[in-house]
């Protein structure tokens, strides 16, 4: 049975973090959009930690945002604890990190998600998509009705041949209570789209009043949190307000009645529970073929490469403000339950404790995202796009933007527009996807500030004016939110150059600051600002050699991008080419040479023989 008479613009294939971004980039665009969730109860569930942020993922959060997305506003109105990261380092790499309310975060976007004009939501699983001539025109679902769509967004997360393991046990699904979706996966086969395993882990969640908090030390939020959306150019009604009759968003004043998390350590104790079971884990005892995030290791992997530490720093998280239910940060385990469970009676604090929920690991399918043009579009089935962790990316910040960036330019194909192509220089969300499809994964990826070469200029209060083209250009934001960016970046060019011309004495301003000045010592022409302007002038002032550095690398990059490559360039007809730079060339299909000359195993000499040939 087809469903409608008239094919969507745009219909996403999963509503999780990528998914529900991805939809609501494309509803906002004008476009009609369908959205379809296997359960749409769980939809933006948060299937591992409650928590959105942390070191260079604020900055995507605070992207999202920039790009009139939903992440950032809606972890605000239910976070329960907010902490700025790297306090002690340069404003650069500060990023912020917020505990959310589980329940309260996804129900909070469900709702959104239902309110959104040009968006529909429907209940129904994925089990294959439908081709002609080359490109994906719909997909057919568990309830033997296909859906028809213009472009077609993958987001499935880890559901692809989901199969959880805890110790030698194993079940179907692409988190615990879920499913799995097992014959989606052949669509792609089908259409040359190559797949592979990769896996994750989630730790135990424990009851909170079966913890002895006495012996556990206490991390307090921020009195004064930094929150993720830009709320001096924002709406304030975007948060609670519906005029629904009846309805009303979830959340709460942002940055109020904070709650504490808890810290506590493994034991030596533990080490050697862990040791003597090694061979029950699902990882160590071969039963996982897939490949676990490096930069979230389980506690095996942590014990096992550390070898020589006494013990492992753990955080204790509640899930929520209406429940008792804690997550243990840190403890992610594939092995049995029995041994997870002789494993807590060694960790101060977790004496007695009792488990709700076991941990375990997921292996799924994900398709390396080499496939994939730099707008997110398949090389391989055209109109058919990827977003999340199917890309081989972990984190829902990562997820998100990928989602968002998805949900734009299939959009924009549906409507016959240019796609939104971020470049490394306008942020992370740019790194992310760059690396991602020039470099590929071979295990989960996450960003880290340190994957950027012009992280100076990345610093989270400036996306919006980062962005703000790109917003502009692509409808993404309200025209007033336009007008209020455009002041606050008048604004903050004014102050800075009022700073380089006022003096006192004979030194000027910013002369002065870059010495190192005490805030109370500023200014009142500085003073008097809104702190957000008056932060983002006083680090343009400070790191100014700095980031005029980045700006001429910048410059000299361009004239490498504008070298641009065609898509059906014969790589292994270049003489002098490397026979492995040529293939790796062709299979990823670089849009310019800027973008060649990143891809692993091509070199400058490579680099300089396609310019002689391109020139030719």
């Amino acid at each position: 049975m087809d469903y409608g008479h008239e094919p969507y613009d745009v219909i996403v294939c999963g509503a999780g973090h990528a998914g529900c971004e991805a939809a609501l980039a494309s509803a906002r665009m004008g476009v009609r959009t369908l959205i379809l969730s296997g359960n749409i109860d769980t939809i933006a569930q948060m299937s591992c930690n409650p928590a959105i942020g942390g070191v260079a993922k604020g900055q995507i959060v605070r992207e999202i945002d920039a790009l009139g997305g939903e992440m950032a506003i809606n972890t605000d109105v239910t976070g329960i604890q907010f902490r700025l990261l790297n306090v002690s380092k340069g404003p650069a790499v500060q990023s912020p990190r917020a505990q959310c309310d589980k329940r309260a975060y996804a129900l909070r976007m469900k709702h959104v998600l239902e309110r959104q004009e040009n968006l529909s939501v429907f209940q129904a699983t994925v089990t294959g998509l439908i081709f002609r001539d080359g490109c994906v025109v719909g997909c057919e679902t568990n309830l033997d009705v296909n859906f028809f769509g213009k472009t077609v967004i993958i987001t499935t997360g880890t559901f692809l041949r989901g199969l959880m393991h805890i110790g030698r046990n194993k079940n179907e699904g692409g988190r615990m209570g879920d499913y799995s979706a097992k014959t989606l996966s052949q669509s792609f086969l089908d259409a040359g789209i190559e797949l592979e395993r990769l896996k994750t882990g989630t730790p135990p969640r424990l009851l909170g009043r079966t913890i002895d908090f006495i012996k556990l030390e206490e991390q307090k939020g921020d009195p004064d949190p930094t929150l993720f959306a830009f709320h001096d150019t924002r709406d304030e009604s975007d948060m609670f307000h519906v005029e629904h009759p009846g309805e009303s968003f979830v959340g709460w004043t942002p940055g109020t009645d904070q709650v504490s998390c808890w810290i506590t350590y493994t034991s030596e104790k533990t080490s050697e529970i862990v040791n003597a079971n090694l061979h029950l884990s699902a990882m160590y005892g071969g039963e996982i073929e897939g490949t676990g995030p490096r930069y979230c290791p389980s506690i095996e992997d942590k014990i096992v490469r550390f070898a020589d530490k006494p013990r492992h720093m753990l955080f204790l998280e509640p899930e929520g403000r209406h429940t008792n239910e804690y997550y243990i940060n840190g403890l992610s385990t594939s092995l049995p339950l029995e041994t997870q469970m002789q494993m807590m009676a060694t960790i101060p604090g977790l004496e007695s404790v009792h488990l709700l929920r076991p941990a375990y690991a997921v292996e799924y399918d994900f398709a390396p995202p080499t496939q994939l043009f730099p707008h997110l579009e398949s090389k391989k089935v055209e109109n058919l796009f990827f977003a999340g962790q199917i890309n081989g990316t972990s984190g829902y910040e990562e997820a998100g933007c990928q989602g968002l960036v998805a949900g734009i330019n299939a959009a924009c194909k549906a409507r016959g527009d240019e796609p939104l192509v971020l470049k490394r220089h306008d942020g992370y969300a740019g790194v992310l996807i760059d690396d991602l499809v020039t470099k590929g994964t071979q295990e989960p990826y996450r960003m880290f500030t340190s994957r950027a070469e012009y992280r100076l200029l990345f610093n989270h209060g400036s996306s919006e004016l980062r962005l703000l083209d790109y917003a502009k250009r692509y409808d993404l934001i309200s025209k007033e939110r336009v007008a209020r960016i455009e002041r606050k970046r008048n604004e903050i060019e004014k102050i800075v150059n009022w700073m380089e011309t006022n003096r006192r004495g004979e030194s000027a301003w910013a002369t002065i600051v870059r010495r190192g000045i005490e805030d109370h010592e500023l200014p009142k022409e500085v003073l008097d600002l809104d702190p957000e302007v008056r932060n983002e002038a006083l680090y343009r002032v400070r790191y100014d050699g700095y980031l005029k550095r980045e700006l001429r690398q910048i410059e000299k990059l361009k004239d490498v991008e504008k070298v641009r490559l065609p898509a059906d360039f014969d790589y292994h007809s270049v003489r002098g080419l490397k026979k492995e730079s040529a293939l790796k060339l062709s299979e990823i299909k670089p849009a310019n040479l800027a973008q060649a000359s990143r891809i692993s195993g091509v070199n400058p000499a490579d680099v300089s023989i396609l310019m002689v040939a391109l020139g030719k």
